[in-house]
């Protein structure tokens, strides 16, 4: 059977490629009121980014490539217009076999309170499928009343410049806080890095900001993060609230592992020795493969605990993935599922919930 556009029979699959909005008015997002949160200087660099570019090239030519990949970067507004738009500008548009285009070039909306300590999901701009170089898409808002806005930026692409477009005469403002002023810092793999989450708004970090109310920095590379010197050296210098160490995939070996994890941990309470220290194994556990390299993260655990450190936290990636519906967590034995990622926050939420807040709940659905 010859290829067929399937929204030709489903008109809820359509992606339109031109927005009807007559009384649209465009804004950019790097001037006020907007916030952009997770990107590395986005008001002054000329396309977003994760980090300098004279570091990233240092640390290896994968981190200079994956910098500009824009996993958790976010932009926050307040607006009362009927509708809101995105118009993208993309340098390329890169697919993965194994990764919607929603998540890996797509952006998605949530509505938050006032106060920001609540934050729900809306709608999302969905990426045509044949795009090359950025789209524009349109959502509705509900009401007419005003939003509080949070939209997160692709997890697998690069995006130059970004187009907020509201109703002529609406109302824009600034979007709603977070509790902290620093945020947490994740530093790992494919997986922190946001693969395969069918939206931005999936990956894990994106839900424990939601639940926590925690702003954050996403500093995963995917299949790149090996915790080089000028790696260690630039996440020690970030100003943040609390460090996760989640690498583990991405070290090529045990012997690896086991040379830098210590040492990540010892240049990372250099210079803040006071901040809660979580770090993780991986989650896709096999006990003949990789048992060793969990022992690796729980002697530098260990380690710590013997330096009289009471502010660092040990979570068992074995954990993770665990239930009726275990063998759902995965696209492909090691990237997570939304019911996978679901499943990372809500071990991760009850340990930040225990640090922020003393609470030792067992489960963020209780």
């Amino acid at each position: 059977m010859a290829n067929f556009d399937i929204s030709l029979l489903d008109h809820n699959l359509a992606v339109a490629a031109k927005v009807d909005a007559p009384d649209l008015e465009l804004h950019d997002v790097r001037k006020p009121p907007f916030q952009i949160y997770g990107l590395y200087n986005p008001l002054t660099e000329p396309v977003f980014k994760r980090m300098p570019t004279e570091v990233a090239a240092t640390v290896s030519e994968g981190v200079h490539k994956l910098s500009f990949q824009t996993a958790g970067g976010r932009v926050r507004f307040s607006t009362d217009s009927p509708y809101v738009v995105i118009k993208a500008v993309m340098p390329s548009v890169g697919r993965l076999s194994h990764m919607p285009l929603s998540g890996s070039a797509g952006f998605d909306l949530f509505l938050d309170t006032p106060d920001g300590r609540e934050s729900r999901y809306h709608r999302t701009f969905i990426p045509p499928t044949g795009m090359t170089n950025g789209y524009e898409s349109k959502q509705p808002l509900p009401g007419k009343k005003l939003h509080y806005v949070t939209i997160n930026f692709p997890l697998y692409n690069a995006v130059d410049a970004l187009y907020i477009g509201v109703a002529k005469g609406s109302y824009l403002g600034e979007g709603a806080p977070y509790r902290n002023q620093k945020p947490v810092v994740y530093y790992g793999s494919s997986i922190t890095q946001g693969g395969c989450a069918s939206r931005p708004g999936n990956a894990y970090q994106a839900m424990i900001s939601r639940a926590l109310s925690l702003d954050f920095i996403n500093l995963g590379f995917s299949g790149n993060g090996r915790a080089e010197d000028a790696m260690l050296k630039y996440l020690a210098g970030l100003d943040m609230s609390m460090f996760v160490s989640d690498y583990d995939h991405n070290a090529p070996n045990v012997a690896h592992l086991r040379a830098t994890h210590q040492k990540l941990y010892d240049t990372i309470r250099e210079k803040h020795p006071d901040i809660p220290y979580i770090m993780i194994s991986r989650p896709d556990f096999f006990a003949t493969a990789t048992a060793a390299r969990r022992r690796v993260v729980q002697d530098t655990y260990n380690y710590a605990l013997d330096k009289g450190d009471h502010n660092v936290y040990y979570v068992d990636g074995e954990s993770f993935f665990q239930g009726p519906f275990e063998d759902c967590c995965t696209v492909d034995h090691t990237h997570p599922t939304d019911l996978g990622f679901a499943m990372m926050a809500n071990t991760l939420i009850c340990v930040m919930r225990r640090i922020l807040h003393g609470d030792i709940s067992k489960s963020y659905f209780d």
